[in-house]
């Protein structure tokens, strides 16, 4: 064991983990954050989504130690009580069926978004590839980050195919 450092959603804190401990469960175990979800485990299903330093990264695959960024979780995208405009346009273009691979969802949407503001809908598909979905929302999930590029006052979201 020994004293990891990690900087989430803008806290700095210090847990007792062993090194090798995956970032996943350091947030989820010894943080209390649930936003990020164990999925397959693989890194292949991005249900463990986080953002480090602006990139979108599969927490059940980085050892804690390993990070030196900023670690943005789902819980770490409202300000203020008020929700990040994925969040709400999420709830606002229904996207949710089952729910548990959302949180994976933002954060890939997020770190997309913040390296393209204006993604085509080519480069949302791309750039959603790996964040799955067994509910195969991926069509809501596109009009949600649609909503978001053309601003929160837009009404629902076209989607072409």
């Amino acid at each position: 064991m020994s004293i990891v450092k990690l900087r989430v959603n803008g806290a700095s804190h210090e847990v007792d983990v062993d090194p090798s401990t995956p970032l996943l469960y350091v947030l989820r175990n010894d943080l209390g954050l649930r936003g990020p979800r164990f999925g397959c485990g693989l890194g292949q299903c991005g249900v463990c989504t986080v953002i480090v330093d602006g990139v979108a990264v599969r927490s059940c695959l980085v050892p804690a130690a390993q990070l030196q960024g900023e670690i943005t979780t789902l819980e770490g995208l409202a300000k203020d009580g008020v929700l990040d405009p994925l969040q709400q346009a999420w709830i606002d273009e229904q996207v949710p069926q089952c729910g548990y691979c959302h949180n994976g969802q933002i954060m890939t949407a997020r770190a997309l978004l913040d390296r393209n503001p204006n993604p085509s809908d080519a480069e949302i598909r791309e750039g959603m590839e790996g964040a799955l979905c067994r509910c195969m929302t991926y069509y809501r999930v596109q009009a949600a980050i649609k909503r978001v590029v053309r601003g929160a006052d837009s009404s629902v979201a076209q989607v072409s195919e």
